[in-house]
């Protein structure tokens, strides 16, 4: 599936309406029927005990994959790092902007500010799944992060890999698009992240998350496009 065909899954009515109003139910509907609650909630209320250990450990400028609507980059803010978040979800982008944090409407697989040169990058609430294939994330945020930058994961509190088809359901008849998504514990996201040329760091668990952190002691650089680097956001 393309990226802007993943896009306009996360922009389907359900999960637009959930962020503007700040409230749930909300799913990923798997095809046999199977739900894993989304905690909108959560994502819309401030950083949590559980995220502040993540960014705790951040280091340097921080980019946070699939932001949501920015709780994380408005705390990174506040402690002052310089965060970006990036999110398909207009309605995300938006939240974030309302929080008084820097975002772009952007797939995390479309060319973005500072490649090759962030200190830290955020894969958390589930985003280790996002596309489907974790070992390509995991690639892909290897361009982004600086050489020796790091990698912060949240991984399923189960012991899972999986990748299936999924729709966004608020439980009520409303549903967008299928997609691929992943689910991985923490054995599988290190095997994953191995795999990918990352080491681990270290992991931990917090409030019942599983966190890990991966080092990557070599990363790809990928310049960004002119253009991108004149956006303005200055990364």
């Amino acid at each position: 599936m393309s990226a802007p065909v993943r896009a306009r899954c996360w922009q389907s009515d359900p999960y637009t309406d959930a962020l503007r109003t700040g409230r749930g139910p909300l799913f990923l509907r798997r095809a046999d029927g199977w739900l894993l609650p989304l905690d909108v909630e959560r994502w819309c209320a401030g950083a949590d005990r559980a995220d502040m250990s993540v960014l705790a450990r951040c280091e340097g400028t921080v980019l946070d994959i699939g932001c949501g609507p920015g709780r994380l980059v408005a705390a990174l803010a506040g402690l002052g790092h310089r965060a970006l978040g990036v999110d398909v979800s207009p309605a995300a982008v938006a939240r974030t902007a309302r929080a008084g944090a820097p975002a772009l409407c952007r797939s995390v697989f479309d060319r973005l500010p500072g490649e090759g040169r962030w200190g830290t990058a955020l894969l958390i609430d589930g985003n280790i799944g996002i596309g489907g294939d974790p070992r390509t994330l995991l690639g892909r945020a290897a361009q982004l992060i600086a050489p020796q930058g790091l990698l912060l994961a949240e991984a399923a509190p189960v012991d899972v890999d999986e990748c299936v088809r999924v729709r966004v359901d608020d439980g009520r008849g409303g549903a967008g698009a299928d997609f691929p998504w992943a689910r991985v514990g923490v054995r599988a996201l290190l095997g994953h992240a191995r795999a990918a040329g990352w080491s681990a760091a270290g992991q931990w668990q917090e409030e019942g998350r599983p966190f890990v952190a991966l080092r990557r002691s070599g990363a790809v650089v990928h310049q960004a496009h002119p253009a991108v680097e004149a956006s303005g956001h200055g990364f």
